[in-house]
């Protein structure tokens, strides 16, 4: 079964809240031959950003946009279970998310990977003000504080959080790592708000946390406060 399969048949089954269906074809899709990490990465995930993006531009209902959303969060709890995991390698990294359904099941798709490949994960989800994720960055002091966002209006939420974390420099050797569709739709808005890192899939965040854990936003790339693009591009 290819990629593009697993989505054409996934995908009405989430969106009509079929969930016995749908869980019987995740498990027959791992018997086929897929380990739970691809089927999180290669099938949930794009599956996630289509059902974002219909329900953005109108082309899905709230219902159908409830359905999907509470079932396939039970269907990555289904496969993480299933996760390989490996040796820890004595990192850490914090992640917290936009307030709605669909950023915390991102965030999560991402923290349990993150989990599996050895990190030592700490997941807070959406809806905590920004002091209090100031404060837990400056007392864990983790290697990477990754916030996921799909919606124009936390980019102010999250622009004030890595201005303060650098300017503080409270924990300077943190990483600060941003992804999700709000950083994909707009082009450049990561570095404008100061991250060291952006992502554009679990895959793509896990090998850059990894290969460029020493990468650091220079001062030239900040444009916080300056040039922060239009939300309607968004």
């Amino acid at each position: 079964m290819n990629t593009d399969t697993f989505i054409e048949k996934l995908f009405p089954l989430l969106i009509t809240g079929d969930r016995k269906s749908a869980r019987a074809f995740v498990a027959e899709a791992i018997t086929c031959g897929w380990t739970p990490e691809e089927i999180s990465e290669n099938g949930f995930w794009p599956i996630l950003d289509s059902i974002n993006t219909l329900y953005r531009s109108d082309q899905m209902t709230s219902v159908a946009h409830h359905y999907a959303t509470r079932l396939l969060r039970s269907l990555v709890d289904q496969v993480q279970a299933g996760y390989t995991q490996k040796n820890s390698n004595n990192k850490s990294i914090l992640l917290f998310c936009g307030p709605s359904e669909a950023d915390d099941l991102a965030a999560q798709i991402v923290a349990d990977l993150c989990e599996a490949d050895g990190w030592e994960v700490r997941f807070g989800g959406g809806g905590v003000p920004a002091d209090e994720i100031l404060a837990e960055t400056n007392e864990c002091k983790p290697d990477a504080l990754c916030m996921f966002s799909s919606a124009p209006c936390d980019a102010p939420h999250i622009r004030n959080i890595i201005d303060t974390v650098k300017s503080v420099g409270a924990s300077p050797h943190t990483q600060i790592v941003v992804g999700g569709g709000l950083f994909n739709r707009v082009e450049g808005l990561a570095e404008e708000i100061g991250a060291d890192l952006w992502a554009s899939t679990p895959a793509d965040l896990k090998t850059k946390i990894t290969t460029e854990s020493e990468r650091r936003a220079p001062e030239e790339q900040r444009t916080v406060g300056r040039n922060i693009r239009p939300s309607k591009a968004a």
